[in-house]
C-alpha cells in the first residue's frame, strides 16, 4: 500500500471516529483501543493509530500512556476556554464575510440564501425543541459565514474548534457526561 492510500485510510478513520465521538457512540470517558477500533472500521491499526493521534491534537481525545486514547471529558473551564478562543474568531469571520459581500455588491445570493435557510431552520428547530436539528442548523450557519470570509487559515481553525463545539453541544442534552469544574 502506498502513502496516499495510508493517508486516505487515516483520513477516513479520523472522520469516522470523530463522528462517533461527536454523536456519542463513543461517549466521554470511553477508552478507544486501536485494535478494537480497527476491527469496527474494518481496517488495519496503522490508519486508526494516525486517526487517534490526529483527534487528540484536535482536542477530542486524550492519549493514554500505554497506547490508545480516551474520549475527552470537558469540564466547565474547558468549555469557557473554548469559547474564549472561538468567539473572537467567529467575530472576525463575520467581519470578513460582511466585507466580501459588500465588496461584491451583494452578488452572492446563493451563499446568503444558505445563511438565511440555516437561520430559519435553527428557529424552527428551537420552536420544536429539537436540539440536534438546532445545533446542526447553527453549525451550518457558522460554517457558511466562515466560507464567505474566504480565509483558508481561519477556515481550518474554525473547523477544528467547530468539532469541539459540536462535542460540547451534544452534552447540553446530557449534562451528566460533563465533569464538574475543579476550583
Amino acid at each position: 500500500m502506498d502513502g496516499t492510500q495510508d493517508s486516505s485510510l487515516a483520513d477516513r478513520a479520523r472522520d469516522e471516529v470523530r463522528r462517533r465521538v461527536v454523536d456519542r457512540r463513543y461517549p466521554p470517558g470511553t477508552r478507544l483501543v486501536e485494535r478494537e477500533v480497527a476491527v469496527e472500521l474494518q481496517m488495519s491499526r496503522v490508519p486508526v493509530r494516525e486517526a487517534l493521534r490526529s483527534l487528540a491534537a484536535e482536542g477530542l481525545l486524550d492519549t493514554l500512556p500505554r497506547g490508545g486514547a480516551r474520549v475527552r471529558r470537558m469540564d466547565r473551564a474547558d468549555v469557557i476556554h473554548l469559547y474564549e478562543v472561538w468567539e473572537p474568531l467567529a467575530v472576525q469571520a463575520s467581519r470578513l464575510a460582511a466585507r466580501r459581500v459588500t465588496e461584491a455588491g451583494g452578488r452572492q445570493p446563493a451563499a446568503l440564501g444558505e445563511l438565511t435557510r440555516a437561520l430559519d431552520d435553527a428557529e424552527a428547530a428551537a420552536a420544536a425543541e429539537d436540539g440536534s436539528a438546532e445545533v446542526a442548523a447553527n453549525t451550518r450557519f457558522h460554517a457558511g459565514v466562515v466560507t464567505l470570509a474566504g480565509n483558508p487559515l481561519l477556515s481550518r481553525m474554525m473547523e477544528q474548534l467547530g468539532w469541539q463545539l459540536q462535542f460540547v453541544f451534544g452534552r447540553l442534552h446530557d449534562p451528566a457526561t460533563c465533569a464538574p469544574s475543579t476550583p
